[in-house]
């Protein structure tokens, strides 16, 4: 992406909600390099899909040859920001918030080239600055007239729960980022969500109030599910880019899932690929949509952005393993670590006539000898997908020399892995 056209490219992918003067910031963005910043919140030790279009955005303004921050709100973080929010959040201690900023910073690592780009954390300009200075120096220059204007405010006074003073100053600091951003890393650009649009707008105004100089700043769409709730980590089901607190293959699955609706567009704003390659795929996608092509390649991109192209590789035949029609294979096996509960068995099961029933109870699939022969008798035991009548395993189904698939029913599974 090149720097002449990278606002008509960010609008071709429905990227821009709002943005001060549009053709100031086109003409300053084709210019020379310009230095831009997004804020992470770090109340939780993961980035989530909510976040993760934000950070890919500080990477398609890096790939066009502009200068990237990435600030880690160590100390917005202990105050919350009343934006999207129907309620305060709960506050965080410094060794949580420590704990937080290294699985965050571990996180973008992955998605942005930091040898380029500055991580910073506002915690270490905004510790010593002593309220009379803060008054003085940012209070000063705003009205309380423009803060209770702004929707994230106003929406939270109106609530049943309203709004405490300490996220009402919320803005302020946000503010003071930018301002202190500009006047030492020469950022001119703040990057967001559209819901952070008012507090970056107080921040453009700061610095130009204060420091008599010209500052843009940029907000997208919200990335919402079907329902119309946005993606973020307090509502149910949040997607983590963590690979413990969401697996690689569960995070893949979920991508496969999508509803054909939201193909084209999370495949403009989720993923780097070019924008003529999008229409093509969504084209040959509508043909057949029921091959899921378009969902297909969305998993895959996300996956590989976030956990590498062996994550990708390893969900694809962890898939393979528990829904596909090929043989199984030793690979297929280990692809399934983490992913099936795993039962260690003696190999010594396979020279006794009920050995498939042990390992029924053994792999707490069934709690009882008779509850795994009625199971058995009914049909609903499956060995490496195939259904099996014997109460014997025999050495021929072990995979690789040890692993069988054990299935009861159509969803629980376990890996038996035999041993001397």
């Amino acid at each position: 992406m090149s720097k002449s056209n990278l606002l008509d490219e960010l609008d071709q992918r429905g990227l821009i909600q709002d943005t001060t003067d549009r053709q100031d910031l086109k003409a300053r963005l084709e210019d020379r390099p310009l230095t831009l910043y997004h804020g992470i919140d770090p109340s939780a030790p993961s980035l989530h899909i909510g976040n993760f279009i934000g950070v890919l955005m500080l990477r398609r303004f890096q790939d066009a040859g502009h200068k990237p921050i990435a600030l880690i709100g160590g100390s917005t973080g202990m105050i919350g920001d009343p934006g999207g929010r129907s309620e305060e959040r709960n506050l965080l201690d410094e060794e949580t918030l420590e704990k937080n900023l290294e699985g965050i910073r571990a996180q973008l690592e992955k998605l942005v080239d930091l040898d380029n780009a500055t991580l910073v954390n506002n915690f270490d300009w905004t510790k010593n600055v002593n309220v009379l200075d803060f008054l003085r120096d940012v209070g000063k220059h705003t009205t309380i007239n423009q803060m209770v204007g702004r929707e994230s405010v106003r929406s939270r006074m109106e609530s049943t729960n309203g709004i405490s003073f300490t996220e009402f100053t919320y803005m302020l600091l946000q503010a003071f980022d930018f301002w202190w951003l500009h006047q030492n890393l020469n950022c001119e650009l703040q990057i967001g969500g559209s819901d952070q649009w008012g507090n970056i707008a107080q921040g453009v105004d700061l610095i130009r109030r204060r420091s008599r100089a010209i500052a843009h700043g940029l907000t997208w769409p919200l990335i919402t599910r079907s329902d119309g709730q946005k993606y973020g980590k307090s509502v149910d089901g949040a997607i983590w880019l963590d690979a413990e607190m969401t697996l690689p293959y569960e995070f893949h699955q979920y991508w496969l899932r999508v509803d054909d609706r939201d193909l084209e567009r999370f495949l403009l704003q989720l993923t780097l690929l070019e924008i003529n390659e999008i229409s093509e795929l969504v084209h040959e996608h509508q043909s057949t949509p029921e091959n899921r092509l378009g969902q297909k390649q969305l998993a895959d991109q996300i996956t590989k952005l976030v956990h590498g192209e062996k994550a990708v590789k390893d969900s694809k035949l962890a898939a393979e393993a528990l829904f596909g029609k090929d043989d199984l294979t030793e690979e297929m096996f280990k692809a399934l670590v983490g992913i099936a509960q795993e039962t260690e068995i003696s190999s010594n099961l396979l020279s006794e006539e009920d050995g498939l029933l042990e390992a029924l109870i053994l792999s707490g699939l069934v709690d009882s000898k008779g509850a795994a022969r009625r199971l058995l008798k009914q049909g609903g035991v499956s060995i490496n997908r195939e259904r099996v009548s014997s109460s014997k395993i025999n050495s021929e189904q072990l995979v690789g020399g040890k692993y069988v698939l054990l299935q009861k029913g159509k969803k629980q599974r376990n890996i038996l892995r035999f041993t001397d």
